[in-house]
């Protein structure tokens, strides 16, 4: 069976043992990168499509002669044409819940990198600061502790539980928020209520059109001066503009993000200016341990050998 990744790039760094996806499709051509005009040339005649991010719009998953299955390197599948796909009895499958312990010790990275200001005084030291200090320290940022603070977690799947876990064992106090605009189940915590009472707020929620700029400035003035915001789920959660202006006005204590709403960014993205005061970004690599992306593999592969054998399996999309 003909097979092709479109984009390989955006889970191998070379360093993955991409056997068990070749032994399902020996000959498969594995394509670095793939530009979402180049996507109906490069599937050509092949029957199995596995990628990441390239487009398969409806035109594409119509135009393929020999689709047979899409195979997704990601848990989500909005850069597919699901109908399409449906209409055209194509099955399409994602992985799931591969990062989790990745993306957990990320989240926990950036409150202590954030909260023990391991930037600052990275800087601080690369500018020659410690080695002209007359004490054998610097002091010049204060330091705080995770310990007793309390962590307020907006979506709890998955990822927002496994964060909360990590957190307890810091000695963090953990309170689940409930969707905005609804009444608090039993263990939960009224959404603005959560963000008053929080030391930390930690954002693990998909993104809809109900969450999207779901941390405006009303919310950033709910959370206060001292509180730090956590998002390594989707960028636009979160009011780019309104975040960076908090944090230079000193109205949020620091930030730490691991994605933007549009990624990747463009060079004068609001976030990416010099000058904001703890705030740190990372390019979108809180999933991205060897260990996790192994695990995309092995669940591609997996579904990929049910697809080939006839069988059902349980990451089917459509």
């Amino acid at each position: 069976m003909q097979g092709v990744f479109l984009d390989l790039d955006t889970l191998d760094c070379g360093d993955l043992d991409l056997s068990p996806l070749h032994e399902l499709l020996p000959g498969a051509v594995f394509h670095p990168y793939t530009d979402d005009e180049q996507a109906l040339e490069r599937i050509g005649d092949a029957e199995v499509v596995l990628l990441n991010k390239v487009q398969l719009t409806e035109e594409v998953i119509r135009r393929a002669p020999e689709l047979r299955c899409i195979c997704m390197a990601a848990t989500g599948t909005d850069n597919v044409d699901l109908e399409a796909a449906k209409a055209r009895g194509v099955p399409v499958y994602n992985v799931r819940d591969y990062g989790s312990q990745s993306v957990g010790e990320h989240a926990i990275s950036l409150m202590l990198a954030l909260v023990r200001r391991l930037a600052d005084y990275h800087l601080a030291v690369r500018a020659g600061q410690w080695s002209q200090s007359r004490m054998p320290f610097l002091l010049d940022y204060p330091i705080g502790e995770l310990y007793g603070k309390r962590l307020a977690i907006v979506g709890h799947g998955v990822l927002g539980s496994t964060v909360g876990r990590m957190a307890e064992c810091f000695g963090m106090e953990v309170m689940v928020a409930e969707r905005r605009g609804v009444a608090p189940r039993e263990g939960r915590v009224a959404f603005e209520e959560a963000l008053k009472a929080a030391d930390v707020l930690s954002l693990h929620c998909p993104l809809t059109p109900e969450t999207r700029n779901l941390i405006g400035p009303a919310e950033i003035d709910l959370l206060g001066p001292d509180a730090l915001l956590i998002n390594t789920a989707r960028g636009g959660l979160v009011d780019a503009q309104a975040l960076a202006h908090a944090l230079r006005e000193g109205r949020l204590g620091g930030a730490g993000l691991d994605v933007l709403d549009s990624e990747p960014p463009p060079a004068d993205h609001p976030l990416l200016e010099s000058g904001i005061p703890n705030l740190i970004v990372t390019p979108h690599v809180a999933w991205a341990s060897l260990r996790a992306r192994q695990t995309v593999v092995r669940q591609m592969a997996s579904a990929l050998k049910a697809f080939l054998n006839g069988e059902d399996h349980p990451h089917r999309v459509v």
